[in-house]
Protein backbone atom coordinates (compact mmCIF):
# COMPACT_ATOMS: atom_id res chain seq x y z
CA UNK A 1 0.00 0.00 0.00
CA UNK A 2 1.22 3.43 -1.23
CA UNK A 3 1.50 5.61 2.16
CA UNK A 4 1.61 9.32 1.21
CA UNK A 5 1.38 12.75 3.36
CA UNK A 6 -1.96 14.61 2.94
CA UNK A 7 -2.79 17.95 1.20
CA UNK A 8 -5.14 20.64 1.88
CA UNK A 9 -6.64 22.22 -0.91
CA UNK A 10 -8.80 25.45 0.02
CA UNK A 11 -10.87 26.94 -2.85
CA UNK A 12 -10.51 30.80 -3.37
CA UNK A 13 -13.81 30.79 -5.48
CA UNK A 14 -16.47 28.86 -6.36
CA UNK A 15 -16.26 26.13 -8.59
CA UNK A 16 -12.83 25.02 -8.27
CA UNK A 17 -12.26 21.84 -9.50
CA UNK A 18 -10.11 18.77 -7.83
CA UNK A 19 -9.38 15.76 -10.54
CA UNK A 20 -7.79 12.59 -9.13
CA UNK A 21 -5.92 10.45 -11.76
CA UNK A 22 -5.33 6.86 -11.54
CA UNK A 23 -1.73 4.97 -11.52
CA UNK A 24 -1.03 2.62 -14.05
CA UNK A 25 0.02 1.73 -17.89
CA UNK A 26 -3.35 4.16 -18.72
CA UNK A 27 -3.98 7.46 -16.59
CA UNK A 28 -7.22 8.04 -15.97
CA UNK A 29 -9.88 10.51 -14.29
CA UNK A 30 -11.02 8.94 -11.35
CA UNK A 31 -12.72 11.06 -9.16
CA UNK A 32 -14.22 14.43 -9.45
CA UNK A 33 -15.45 16.87 -6.23
CA UNK A 34 -16.13 20.47 -7.20
CA UNK A 35 -15.60 23.26 -4.52
CA UNK A 36 -16.43 26.49 -3.91
CA UNK A 37 -15.04 29.45 -2.51
CA UNK A 38 -14.38 28.91 1.16
CA UNK A 39 -14.47 25.20 1.18
CA UNK A 40 -11.70 23.15 2.23
CA UNK A 41 -10.56 19.36 0.88
CA UNK A 42 -7.81 17.16 2.51
CA UNK A 43 -6.60 14.49 0.22
CA UNK A 44 -4.32 11.52 -0.19
CA UNK A 45 -2.37 10.28 -3.06
CA UNK A 46 -3.20 6.63 -2.90
CA UNK A 47 -2.39 2.75 -4.74
CA UNK A 48 -5.04 4.66 -6.87
CA UNK A 49 -4.27 8.04 -7.37
CA UNK A 50 -0.76 9.36 -8.28
CA UNK A 51 -1.86 13.07 -9.50
CA UNK A 52 -4.31 15.01 -8.99
CA UNK A 53 -5.55 18.14 -10.64
CA UNK A 54 -6.66 21.29 -9.48
CA UNK A 55 -8.43 23.97 -12.09
CA UNK A 56 -9.37 27.24 -10.49
CA UNK A 57 -8.35 29.17 -7.64
CA UNK A 58 -7.06 27.43 -4.82
CA UNK A 59 -4.12 27.45 -1.99
CA UNK A 60 -2.44 23.96 -2.06
CA UNK A 61 -1.17 23.44 1.31
CA UNK A 62 1.65 20.40 1.26
CA UNK A 63 4.49 19.40 3.54
CA UNK A 64 6.69 21.24 1.20
CA UNK A 65 4.68 24.48 1.63
CA UNK A 66 2.04 26.16 -0.16
CA UNK A 67 1.24 27.24 -3.64
CA UNK A 68 -1.67 28.76 -5.48
CA UNK A 69 -2.93 28.01 -8.22
CA UNK A 70 -4.77 30.90 -10.38
CA UNK A 71 -8.36 30.80 -11.69
CA UNK A 72 -9.51 31.96 -15.17
CA UNK A 73 -8.21 35.60 -16.06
Amino acid sequence: MVQSDYIVIKAKEDGVNVIGLTRGDDTKFHHTEKLDDGEVMVAQFTEHTSAMKIRGEAEIHTANGMITSEGKK
